[in-house]
């Protein structure tokens, strides 16, 4: 993989988050040539600057939603991965136009910026929300694929492609900091839905599904990751046990805005057409035009026989699996053993 990035000059927007830090931790020390880190947050950028303090790592500030900031950044750039997006459900409920101008207006910003450039591939970050979206984040975030599979299907010279992941442990938006944050602080652990099913897959894994599309995408696919899941109670317990922790009180609050009871990564319709990869599904881009009557009339009854593919239906970790699961986390390891070292 690392061939490939060869003197390359890669772009990452939203690149302070917890994807951008573990993709510069997976490159850092490669043959890349640059990593472009494009945000709006120059105390995340300051902190990652000294965190690394490495001459490869560059830092930009601005904002998808500007496109000449966008310009700015996009010189010289061999690939992008776009992790740049309002991704808290609640918030983008009560500012939807924020999640449309960042999520949408700012994709196609990145992507018109790139095909100008001449970047030669972009991958674009998107959620299981996406997916039947119920809420304004998902809703922006399907508009989001469209717009990514739209411009797929229309330009030769930079291949577009869309990864489509579910929760991701331990990264900075999942539950597991704010366990953890509960158990440190004495406060009862939250949990909205004890029956709640979630995905889970490591940053690592997100990173790993990410260069799977880069490598053996075409322009207009949309990549998954197949991953097991378990219930929000058994993760609650489950990091109570490996906190020492296993009689702190779980205190159930109900459902957040705009918040679903399964992640959902492939609709019915997706799961007819999508390509078993082995641990990956690969959903082509429909190429045909506007004209649908060359292709064909009718319907076709496969669909009926499709089922969708969620984290209610996929393999359901036991709290073995799990335990093993989370020790493995090295964005939790500090937080455990400073639990185990104060008793």
């Amino acid at each position: 993989m690392s061939s490939i990035f060869n003197n390359k000059i890669l772009l990452v927007t939203g690149g302070t988050g917890s994807f951008g830090n573990a993709v510069v931790s997976r490159f850092i020390n490669t043959d890349i040539k640059e990593i472009r880190i494009f945000s709006r947050d120059e105390m995340k950028q300051d902190d990652m600057r000294k965190l690394y303090n490495n001459d490869k790592l560059k830092f930009y500030i601005g904002d998808v939603r500007d496109q000449n900031s966008v310009d700015d950044v996009m010189r010289d750039v061999d690939y992008i991965f776009h992790a740049a997006a309002l991704k808290q459900v609640p918030s983008c409920e009560f500012h939807p136009m924020q999640a449309v101008k960042t999520n949408i207006v700012g994709t196609e910003n990145v992507l018109n910026s790139a095909i100008n450039a001449g970047v030669k591939k972009v991958i674009v970050l998107s959620t299981d929300k996406a997916v039947y979206p119920i809420n304004a984040m998902g809703i922006s975030k399907a508009m989001m694929e469209r717009v990514a599979v739209a411009k797929g299907r229309n330009v030769a010279e930079t291949m577009i492609a869309v990864t489509r992941y579910g929760n991701v442990i331990a990264s900075r938006g999942s539950v597991i900091p704010l366990f953890i944050n509960q158990l440190r602080s004495g406060a009862p652990i939250t949990i909205t839905d004890p029956k709640m099913t979630r995905f889970m897959m490591s940053l690592d894994q997100a990173v790993e599904l990410v260069l799977f599309a880069f490598e053996n995408g075409k322009s207009g696919d949309i990549f998954v990751q197949k991953a097991p899941a378990a219930t929000i109670e058994l993760l609650a317990n489950t990091i109570k046990d490996i906190i020492g922790r296993p009689k702190h009180e779980v205190k159930t609050i109900g459902t957040r805005h705009g918040e679903k009871l399964y992640e959902t990564l492939l609709t019915k319709e997706e799961m007819v057409k999508a390509i078993d990869m082995g641990e990956y599904f690969r959903i082509p881009a429909d190429t045909r035009d506007l004209n649908y009557n060359k292709f064909f009339e009718e319907g076709e009854e496969v669909l009926n026989e499709a089922g969708e593919y969620h984290s209610h239906n996929t393999h359901r970790l036991n709290e073995g699996e799990l335990t093993d699961l989370l020790l493995n986390l090295r964005e939790i390891k500090g937080d455990i053993d400073e639990f185990k070292k104060n008793g």
